[in-house]
């Protein structure tokens, strides 16, 4: 990601400290017989840097919101999807963005995933790379430190949690 926006190859991973986090979390989406009433997951983007995730092989429940609209991923057997979360778009000073995306319930079949979310190391401060920062594209994030606590504070009010960290 760094190489693409031709920078020092290591910049974003230089912020995520000698003791980056990765935590993964097994998710079952049971049948849910009134779909249209319940989601599996409400809209959020990810407080992560990345995150990876395997979907179920067979039923299909994720989807992104772009332009007000909420498109659905489609089923790929094996693959990873791999998502940008807010830590991310901080670093890279919005460049790179993290997408508002939610999890919709079937009516019949359960739905299995797994994802992988990696992190900078607790108490590591994370903000632009000063290199994607000039006059053209001011700093749009202030420098956080901590920022999953903040994610945790503003998701639950549901408000995007990057918006408190914004310039």
């Amino acid at each position: 990601m760094a190489r693409s926006l031709n920078l020092e190859e290591n910049c974003f991973l230089n912020q995520y400290g000698d003791r980056a986090i990765m935590l993964q979390r097994f998710n079952l989406y049971p049948r849910c017989p009134r779909p249209d009433l319940a989601l599996g997951l409400k809209p959020h983007a990810d407080g992560s840097a990345i995150t990876i995730v395997l979907q179920d092989k067979e039923v299909e429940g994720l989807q992104f919101q772009k332009d007000d609209q909420w498109l659905r991923v489609p089923i790929m057997p094996h693959a990873l999807l791999i998502n940008v979360g807010d830590q991310v778009e901080i670093m890279s000073n919005g460049i790179f963005k993290s997408p508002v995306h939610r999890v919709l319930t079937n009516s019949e079949r359960d739905r299995i995933t797994v994802a992988m979310f990696c992190a900078p190391e607790s108490g590591k401060e994370v903000e632009p790379v000063e290199e994607l920062i000039d006059d053209k594209r001011p700093r749009l994030y202030k420098k956080v430190k901590n920022y999953v606590e903040t994610y945790f504070q503003y998701y639950q009010q549901g408000k995007r949690p990057i918006d408190a960290v914004k310039v």
